[in-house]
């Protein structure tokens, strides 16, 4: 699972829950409008991925989750106040297209997208970080919550 980037997941579980939303049965279910919530949600996803991309560019780190090793251990910024900042990003991107399409079986996007970085690619990133960083990562990890 981890060889495909965390993006391909949000396509994949987005494009997934749509075709979902269209199924017999499901597709008779009343639709919403949620553009004001995924308005909220897309500004909340740009303004986390640009913040914490543009600390990772400055820190000259890895932005590929399964990569053998990283340059650093980014820990101030938005990693503050979240250890998972793309990812809740990503998960914001997969809450804003659920909200903009109106369709209730798309809400299910954003919680398999959390199931996937959460039980897939943070634990292997978190023992990679344990590996490489040390008491510095475990510091980092008991001052700042893995989520929100």
């Amino acid at each position: 699972m981890r060889q495909a980037p965390p993006v391909a997941w949000v396509i994949l579980l987005t494009g997934a829950a749509y075709g979902l939303s269209l199924a017999p049965g499901l597709n008779a279910l009343p639709t919403f409008d949620g553009r004001l919530f995924a308005i909220i949600a897309l500004v909340a996803a740009t303004a986390l991925l640009l913040a914490s991309t543009m600390q990772f560019r400055l820190a000259k780190t890895e932005f590929m989750p399964n990569s053998p090793t990283n340059a650093s251990l980014v820990t101030g910024g938005v990693f503050a106040l979240t250890r998972n900042p793309m990812y809740l990003g990503m998960i914001l991107i997969c809450l804003a297209a659920a909200f903009s399409l109106g369709r209730w079986p798309m809400q299910a996007a954003p919680f398999a997208f959390f199931a996937v970085a959460n039980w897939v690619f943070i634990p292997f990133e978190e023992a990679k970080m344990r590996r490489q960083f040390g008491d510095a990562f475990d510091a980092y990890a008991k001052r700042v919550r893995r989520w929100i």
